[in-house]
């Protein structure tokens, strides 16, 4: 399928303004990964989101559906809040990292402090470069003491494969013990389980003891009689849920057997529902809120820079990244909520934020929020005017339109979390 096709398919549901990222960013993309149609990789998926009415783009190389045919992006987005929606996810890169040396070698690449995680538990983290600035926001979990398991981006795999390739390789050429294992997607699928029936949902498929399954631990457990999922407490949406790693061979069967609790009316969700979603929740986009010219500190991320790493100094950019801890940034990650007064368009990515007339700032990501009524935004704004609260305008199509520092997420998260 040409470019020019897929933009022409894509754009009604870009006019719904009910997803993110902007179209010249949809053309842009889309446009790079569909240059040629054998380049488009399909998920196991594929044939089971067509036959129930995915309306299938080009996403980073992967055919993926950016909506339902029952239910639009806002409707969808909605439901996962209430009930709960499975996402295919399997285009994300699945890596396992072995040996008594595995943690070793990722923490020289990463920001984690995984040698005191404790095992079957994980943590975000991000890959940094020289400069200090971030390569890619992933989740590493500690499976054990010699045992990874990585989540990363999609449209990073490329970058990533090669980064962690050669962090394992360094350390084998010295003699350590560590090896790494990718996982191809017609191997191994992925799907997320999101909303607060979910966990109900999956419970009436599987023996394992959920409520002993925390907000980023993992477990080993047969679902729907499939043996050796890995289900990992964690998601993209602000709501409680699950990842679950399925043999792509019984992927089909999973999610069906998932759908049919129809008691807690489970529903499947594309691209433009987790992207608001994931808006609301706070959370960075890679390549919009956070890329390969930001800072942890810059992106408002100084949590994901572990205590013990950041006095050890022993992953790449660490100076630059404990320096800007101690003397501060010049811009800073922040929220934006647009006010409703003369009906403002959404705030997309590349609009200019200005502060008394003066240009303070850019947004990076934007929408209509479902859950609030309201848009909001995210973006960057400099260091001194980032206190919730503060008056600013946004510049959309060449108006001015007030909105104010907001605090991040827009709504309530839902994670499980561990009592304290």
């Amino acid at each position: 399928m040409s470019s020019s096709l897929i933009i022409k398919r894509l754009w009604p549901l870009y006019k719904q303004r009910n997803w993110p990222l902007t179209f010249r960013q949809i053309k842009r993309g889309y446009a790079a990964s569909a240059s040629a149609a054998d380049k488009v990789e399909h998920t196991a998926l594929y044939d089971f989101h067509v036959q129930h009415g995915g309306k299938i783009v080009n996403f980073g190389g992967y055919a993926l559906p950016v909506q339902y045919a029952d239910q639009g992006i806002a409707a969808s987005h909605l439901h996962t809040r209430a009930h709960a929606s499975i996402f295919d996810v399997s285009h994300m890169l699945q890596t396992y990292v072995h040996g008594k040396d595995a943690i070793e070698c990722i923490e020289s690449i990463c920001t984690a402090d995984i040698h005191n995680t404790p095992n079957a538990n994980g943590s975000l983290t991000v890959f940094t470069n020289s400069a200090g600035c971030i390569l890619d926001d992933l989740i590493v979990t500690r499976v054990n003491d010699k045992q990874l398991y990585v989540v990363s981006n999609a449209a990073m795999k490329q970058q990533d494969m090669a980064l962690m390739e050669a962090a394992v390789a360094k350390r084998k050429a010295d003699g350590k013990d560590v090896s790494i294992e990718f996982l191809s997607p017609k191997d191994q699928s992925l799907i997320a389980l999101q909303g607060p029936s979910s966990i109900k949902a999956l419970t009436n498929l599987t023996k394992a003891n959920l409520q002993q399954l925390y907000f980023m631990t993992t477990i080993i457990a047969e679902v729907a009689g499939v043996n050796d999922c890995r289900i990992t407490r964690c998601g993209y949406t602000g709501e409680d849920g699950v990842e679950i790693s399925v043999p792509s061979s019984k992927i089909k069967h999973v999610t069906e057997a998932l759908l049919q609790q129809t008691n807690e009316n489970v529903k499947m969700a594309g691209l433009g529902a987790r992207d608001s979603l994931r808006l609301e929740a706070g959370l960075c986009l890679y390549g919009n809120d956070i890329d390969s010219k930001t800072t942890p500190i810059e992106g408002a991320l100084a949590w994901l820079v572990a205590k013990r790493r950041r006095a050890e100094l022993n992953f790449p950019g660490a100076e630059i990244i404990v320096n800007q801890l101690k003397s501060g940034v010049q811009k800073r990650r922040i929220g934006l909520k647009l006010s409703t007064a003369g009906k403002p368009p959404p705030a997309r990515s590349g609009a200019h934020i200005y502060h008394n007339n003066v240009e303070v700032g850019y947004v990076t990501s934007g929408c209509p929020s479902p859950s609030l009524g309201f848009n909001i935004a995210m973006g960057y704004i400099k260091e001194e005017l980032k206190q919730t609260g503060t008056k600013v305008q946004v510049k959309i199509r060449d108006r001015f339109y007030d909105a104010e520092i907001a605090k991040m997420p827009f709504t309530k998260t839902n994670y499980f979390m561990k009592p304290k």
